[in-house]
């Protein structure tokens, strides 16, 4: 449970482990539900355009975000990161911008695997081009 008492619902792991194992979804975005009680899946696909996962993000509501970024490195080939996106627009108001940060930690931790954290306040700091900077460090 998280600080703010929001629980991880079951789904959310068992399609998490499905995107990891089963590598038929692409991302999945989670929510906290109306009565902030519980962390649910919003959405899952198998899509691979990163722009249409851009669009799935509302512009006024934080979200969390899992993707499984695919970044080519040159001579060492493919390479994939689980990525964990902490989607927190400027435009959220201070009541859900408190909930999703105080609520974040529980999520993440149950998620067991995750490569790489994105934190995003504009599409800016997701953008294709900041991600693939940011999951190739290191490598």
């Amino acid at each position: 449970m998280a600080a703010s008492g929001v629980i991880v619902s079951e789904e959310c792991n068992t399609l998490y482990q499905e995107l990891k194992l089963g590598k038929k979804l692409r991302y999945i975005i989670f929510k906290i539900n109306d009565a902030c009680s519980e962390i649910e899946v919003e959405k899952q696909s198998a899509s691979t355009d990163y722009d249409e996962f851009l669009s799935d993000l509302p512009e006024n509501e934080p979200r969390y975000a899992i993707y499984d970024f695919e970044y080519s490195k040159g001579d060492a080939g493919i390479r994939n990161k689980i990525c964990f996106y902490a989607w927190t627009p400027e435009s959220s108001s201070i009541k859900q911008k408190m909930i999703y940060a105080s609520s974040k930690d529980a999520l993440r931790k149950s998620l067991v695997g995750l490569s790489v954290e994105i934190q995003g306040t504009d599409l800016s700091e997701v953008s294709h081009e900041a991600v693939l900077e940011k999951v190739s460090r290191g490598n």
